[in-house]
């Protein structure tokens, strides 16, 4: 970093920076990216919980290169993971902090999966995916990512621990800004070990709740729920949502289920949804709604993301609209909550045309 900003966050810094220096860091940040993922894959976060160490300390721990990683750190340093104190002594910072295995609000799992192999892969094959329009995964992979994380149990279980660290970061804004009080009983679909069906049922005592997802993911579902402490409020049921949803439920929620998919499997999802929800009955995707025009937001990158990836797409307010109306529902409402995350509410309405 120049003399004399050294004590600018590494955002300050770039904000301030001449357009040439800004586009270079732009593009460049695969190279963050990658520095992060070490940090994550080495546990240096958990290794500088307790105290300062030096990189020498740290490269002995990890079995790394001393100079090497003493690179590493620095580098991370600048843009605010770490602090470097005394030369080569290295501390967590509040950024940093989110790399623990053991925060409340862990990134580390997220980390891993968002810059695991298959992600760099699937991302090195953006521009296939802007000149097609479609997913690039069996392209690169040889299979859907689901197919290759079912046959890589590891990846599988890093996918759900990631999966498990989104919804902490957003789970208590969801339970803030809308009230479960009314329902008896809130079918999950997709709702994978569980994170946000137990924060729903703690927060709301006297619901029921039904966690429906694929039979690979109900096993480690029902440990998650009887760690919770809500299993015995639970039903655990394993299916496909593109087959057949449970009945039973007078709310039936989606939480970052749908962005997965195109406009033509959502909406069969969904229209499965429509079949099965009482007339009276509320539907609530919990997503993330793209910002209009050039407005920034992480929706946006997300969106590339669903590109090469599964195939699906982030959405605006007026495409979920235009989703719900496909399905047979009406959107009546999207309650923003103070995280990046917004409930979309629906109601039924007559039944979708076939």
């Amino acid at each position: 970093m120049p003399e004399g900003v050294e004590n600018e966050t590494y955002f300050q810094w770039l904000s301030q920076a001449a357009p040439h220096v800004q586009l270079h860091h732009l593009m460049a940040g695969y190279r963050i990216s990658a520095a992060i993922h070490v940090a994550a894959e080495l546990k240096l976060a958990d290794l500088l919980a307790a105290r300062p160490q030096t990189s020498a300390a740290l490269a002995q721990q990890t079995q790394t290169h001393p100079q090497a990683l003493y690179r590493l750190l620095r580098t991370l340093a600048s843009v605010g993971l770490f602090t470097e104190g005394e030369p080569g002594s290295f501390a967590l910072t509040a950024l940093g902090m989110l790399l623990k295995t053991d925060h409340p609000l862990s990134m580390r799992a997220l980390t891993r999966n968002a810059c695991s192999w298959t992600q760099w892969q699937c991302f090195g094959a953006l521009r296939r995916a802007v000149e097609t329009g479609g997913s690039v995964e069996r392209e690169v992979l040889g299979m859907s990512g689901r197919e290759y994380r079912n046959q890589h149990p590891e990846e599988r279980e890093t996918f759900n621990e990631a999966m498990i660290s989104l919804v902490r970061q957003v789970v208590d804004a969801v339970v803030r800004a809308y009230d479960f009080s009314p329902f008896q009983t809130l079918v999950d679909v997709g709702g994978g070990y569980g994170a946000m069906l137990s924060a729903i049922l703690h927060s709301t005592p006297g619901l029921r709740g039904v966690l429906f997802d694929l039979p690979e993911v109900t096993e480690g579902a029902i440990r998650h729920l009887a760690a919770a402490g809500v299993l015995d409020r639970c039903e655990v049921v394993g299916g496909d949502m593109f087959a057949e949803i449970p009945r039973g439920g007078d709310a039936y929620v989606f939480s970052r289920v749908i962005h997965d998919w195109d406009d033509e499997r959502a909406t069969v999802a969904l229209r499965n949804c429509h079949r099965v929800i009482d007339p009276s009955g509320t539907l609530l995707l919990i997503e993330e709604v793209i910002p209009p025009g050039d407005a920034p937001g992480t929706g946006k990158l997300s969106d590339l993301n669903m590109l090469v990836g599964p195939g699906g797409q982030e959405r605006t307010e007026a495409e979920y609209r235009a989703l719900y109306t496909a399905a047979g529902f009406a959107l009546t409402q999207v309650i923003p909550t103070q995280s990046r995350i917004s409930l979309i509410v629906g109601v039924p309405r007559a039944a979708p045309a076939a």
